[in-house]
């Protein structure tokens, strides 16, 4: 398994429950068709900081999702889907 975090910085703690919304209804139905996709986790880490992990079977699949390089982000588990 390879695994893929993105962080994200000066979130308005107001917007977190749409942007769950937007993201659950949006990209999870993306991310969970790619091929070696294994799951899908979104953080709120609270203080205006989301992170999301993703899950695939190879590293040229997490590769293929990952552009930023990850940062070590600890947080409530929002958003969890399996394959």
């Amino acid at each position: 398994m390879h695994t893929t975090i993105r962080r994200y910085e000066g979130i308005n703690s107001d917007t977190v429950g749409e942007i769950i919304k937007r993201v659950k209804e949006g990209f999870v139905p993306i991310i969970s068709s790619s091929g070696g996709f294994i799951r899908y986790q979104f953080l709120d880490a609270g203080n205006g900081v989301i992170a999301t992990i993703s899950v695939f079977e190879t590293e040229l699949t997490a590769r293929a999702s990952n552009k930023n390089p990850p940062q070590i982000t600890i947080g409530e588990a929002r958003i969890d889907k399996v394959s």
